[in-house]
C-alpha cells in the first residue's frame, strides 16, 4: 500500500492510472477503522483495479469542538488493517492540503429540506461541512465509485444530493450495516463507550429492529411512542427517533405498506452520541 500526504502528488498519480484505463474505488473514512469501514474496502477491491482510503479527521463538520477534540485517533493501528485488507492508496493529508485557503469563507451548498432535518437539525454546519470535505477528496481524486456506509443513511443522501449539484460522475455504493454479534452497528465513536455503556448501546439496534417487526400500515405514531419509551427507559437521551421516507427523509406519519421507509434514531449515552437506523420494506 502506498502512502500520500499530498494532494497533487496523488492526483498525479491517479492520473496515470486512469489514462489507463483503471477503474479507481474510493473510501472517505475519519480514521478510528474498524470491520464496517473494511466492509467498504473490501467492496471497492471487488470491482475497481485501484482502491483509494482517505483519512482526514475533518474539522468543518464538528460542530461541537469538545467532540472534535474526542475523536479517536489510531493511525498506526489504522495503517495495518488498510494494508490486510488489500487496499492500494492511503491518502493521509494534513487539514492545509485539503483547504488550502484556510477554513474561512469556504463553499457553501444548498441541501435544501436534508440540512434541517434529523441530523441537520441538531448538528448545525455538520453537512456542509461533509460537503466541503468529500468534495474536494473527489477534486482530487475523480474516482469512478465511491463507498459510503449505510449507517450514515442521512450522509448518503447528502453526498448524492452533493454529486447533482456539482454534476459529478460518480456511482454511489451503499454498503449495509455491519454490526457486532449483539447488533449494535460498529462506529468509531463506539470506543468511547465504558463497559457499562456499551451493554446499553445495544438498546438502540434492538428498539430499531422492534420497529421493524412491528410496522404495519397506517399510523405510526404509537409506534414510534413505545420504542421512544423503551431508550428512555434504558438511560437513554434522545435526540430523535423517527420514520422517515427512504428516498428523502420526509417524516411518515401515516404509511401505505408499500414504499420504501427507514426507521432512524440518534440518543446518547452515558454523554456519547450514537446512530442507527434500518430499512423498512
Amino acid at each position: 500500500m502506498i502512502i500520500i500526504k499530498k494532494a497533487k502528488a496523488l492526483s498525479g498519480f491517479l492520473l496515470q492510472r486512469r489514462n489507463n484505463h483503471q477503474l479507481i474505488g474510493f473510501v472517505p473514512t475519519m480514521g478510528a477503522l474498524h470491520p464496517g469501514h473494511l466492509a467498504l474496502i473490501n467492496t471497492s477491491t471487488k470491482t475497481n483495479d485501484l482502491t483509494v482510503c482517505s483519512i482526514f479527521v475533518n474539522p468543518t463538520q464538528f460542530n461541537n469542538s469538545d467532540d472534535f477534540q474526542k475523536y479517536p485517533v489510531t493511525i498506526e493501528k489504522d495503517i495495518k488493517m488498510l494494508e490486510q485488507s488489500g487496499c492500494d492508496v492511503l491518502f493521509l493529508p494534513p487539514v492545509s492540503e485539503i483547504y488550502p485557503m484556510g477554513l474561512t469563507q469556504l463553499e457553501n451548498y444548498d441541501l435544501g429540506l436534508l440540512e434541517k432535518i434529523l441530523e441537520g437539525k441538531f448538528r448545525p454546519g455538520h453537512f456542509q461541512g461533509v460537503c466541503q470535505v468529500v468534495h474536494r477528496l473527489l477534486e482530487i481524486i475523480k474516482p469512478q465509485f465511491l463507498y459510503l456506509g449505510q449507517k450514515d443513511y442521512q450522509q448518503c443522501l447528502v453526498i448524492k444530493k452533493l454529486l447533482s449539484i456539482r454534476k459529478l460522475n460518480i456511482q454511489i455504493v451503499i454498503v449495509p450495516t455491519v454490526r457486532e454479534t449483539d447488533g449494535l452497528a460498529m462506529s468509531s465513536r463506539n470506543k468511547r463507550l465504558t463497559v457499562e455503556a456499551r451493554e446499553q448501546a445495544t438498546e438502540i439496534s434492538k428498539t430499531l429492529l422492534f420497529v421493524k417487526e412491528n410496522m404495519k400500515k397506517g399510523e405510526t405514531n404509537k409506534l414510534i411512542n413505545a420504542a421512544t419509551l423503551q431508550l428512555l427507559n434504558k438511560g437513554f437521551k434522545i435526540d430523535y427517533i423517527t420514520i422517515a421516507s427512504a428516498e428523502n427523509l420526509t417524516e411518515v406519519n401515516e404509511w401505505n405498506g408499500k414504499s420504501k421507509i427507514v426507521v432512524l434514531a440518534a440518543a446518547f449515552i452515558n454523554g456519547v452520541r450514537l446512530i442507527d437506523n434500518m430499512l423498512i420494506n
